[in-house]
């Protein structure tokens, strides 16, 4: 019994994770919800108290897991530099957007303190996690004295996301390509040779 309540508490946070990247909160319906997951009215309420809930389990899966798989890249072995080149070009579904990035134009998601933490908390450790390794590199000497750790991080993430955004909009991944390829050659100028 108690392997069937995990089970099905799991697919719900499964199905709302891959509803809310495809439709938002708001196109989000917990009936929708239910039905993807394969569950009844009464096993949604049973593991959360409504939607909000749900959404947050979902949204907070998907950033802890996002932050994860950050963190091996960034933490791996090499150069501050091959590190985020790492990290920028690992393999993405990029027309589909970023899952968390994508929220920040929910504006439900956006108005609720409890949504909308896990996504400012997910963009606040980024910056953090790619300012550090900037750090890093300058510690090592392999960047420019000049370099800001907090800005660069910034950057990249911006470039990041505004890579999404132009990619969707285009519906091609040249523009997402074109803004990691960039970021990383400004990161290159910025290399001690």
């Amino acid at each position: 019994m108690y392997i069937h309540r995990v089970n099905t508490r799991e697919r719900l946070v499964e199905s709302a994770r891959a509803l809310l990247w495809e439709r938002g909160y708001v196109g989000t319906s917990p009936k929708t919800i239910q039905q993807r997951a394969d569950a009844g009215q009464g096993s949604m309420y049973h593991h959360f108290s409504g939607k909000e809930d749900l959404a947050h389990a979902a949204i907070r899966r998907t950033a802890d897991e996002l932050r994860a798989a950050a963190d091996a890249q960034l933490s791996a072995p090499g150069t501050a530099v091959e590190r985020i080149t790492a990290y920028l070009c690992r393999e993405r579904d990029i027309l589909r957007g970023c899952p968390i990035g994508r929220l920040t134009q929910d504006p439900d998601v956006m108005a609720t303190p409890a949504l909308r933490a896990p996504v400012e908390e997910t963009f606040a450790w980024l910056r953090a996690r790619l300012a550090a390794v900037v750090r890093e590199g300058l510690d090592r000497g392999e960047l420019e004295s000049t370099v800001d750790p907090a800005s660069t991080a910034a950057a990249i993430v911006a470039a990041l996301q505004g890579g999404y955004v132009l990619a969707r909009a285009a519906d091609t991944t040249e523009p997402f390509d074109q803004a990691v390829a960039g970021i990383l050659a400004l990161l290159g100028a910025r290399t001690v040779h």
